[in-house]
């Protein structure tokens, strides 16, 4: 049977970052030290020796139990083109994924920014459509899923009188403010992409689009 687990090491790390405080074995490099008796043969970095003439020990972060919390955003916006349901859809799948290594993960729901602090990764769902101070927001791990409707990426070319549904403010619009719209939100995925990467993963769902395919081909999954 196929398994898979969630992608968590940054996709654009930041320069010189080390992935664990603690060192050990098992994991990624962490830095090399004198040999001292009783450390294992095998951690001998022999290139090291063959330059220097001296043993030196190979120590790399030692394995930590991943964990993750999700958060579902429930606001007003989310509630649109059937954003919510689809959203609901690719939680669950994503849970079901998390607990395979965190059998504590949970589910939050709730107003954008409100997933507060906690530890491990933070597994946001949601539109990003909100404006919110994303970069201060955001913690130090994340994977940032983005669902948004056809309607929304490539809005139609033409009049209309559209109305926030997080404000109530109501707004005209014909095919400049469409062509201006579409640019704005191309500036505002492209930011966050980058801020989600810097910080792990990040995917742009479709509403009705297969998920798993979807969160494999973006880096968000891996197959183990």
């Amino acid at each position: 049977m196929t398994r898979y687990r969630l992608a968590t090491k940054p996709y654009l790390p930041y320069p010189g970052e080390r992935l664990a405080r603690r060192k050990g074995f098992g994991g990624e490099f962490f830095e090399l030290r004198p040999y001292a008796p009783g450390d294992e043969v095998r951690r001998v970095h022999w290139r090291a020796y063959a330059k220097t003439g001296r043993l030196y020990t190979r120590l790399e972060t030692a394995p930590e139990r991943p964990r993750f919390r999700l958060y579902l955003d429930e606001s007003e916006s989310m509630r649109l083109h059937g954003k919510l349901a689809y959203a609901e859809e690719v939680a669950s799948l994503l849970l079901r994924i998390a607990r395979q290594e965190d059998p504590q993960a949970r589910l939050a729901r709730g107003r954008p920014g409100a997933w507060g602090a906690g530890r491990g990764t933070l597994v946001l769902l949601t539109d990003g459509l909100d404006p919110l101070p994303w970069a201060k927001l955001l913690p130090r791990r994340v994977v940032l899923v983005q669902i948004l409707s056809p309607q929304e990426l490539q809005p139609p070319f033409g009049e209309a009188l559209l109305r926030d549904v997080e404000t109530g403010e109501a707004l005209w619009v014909g095919r400049a403010e469409v062509e201006a719209y579409r640019e704005a939100l191309a500036k505002h995925l492209k930011a966050l992409r980058l801020l989600a990467l810097l910080r792990g993963r990040y995917a742009l769902l479709r509403v009705g689009e297969p998920p798993l395919p979807a969160l494999l081909r973006q880096g968000v999954l891996e197959l183990l």
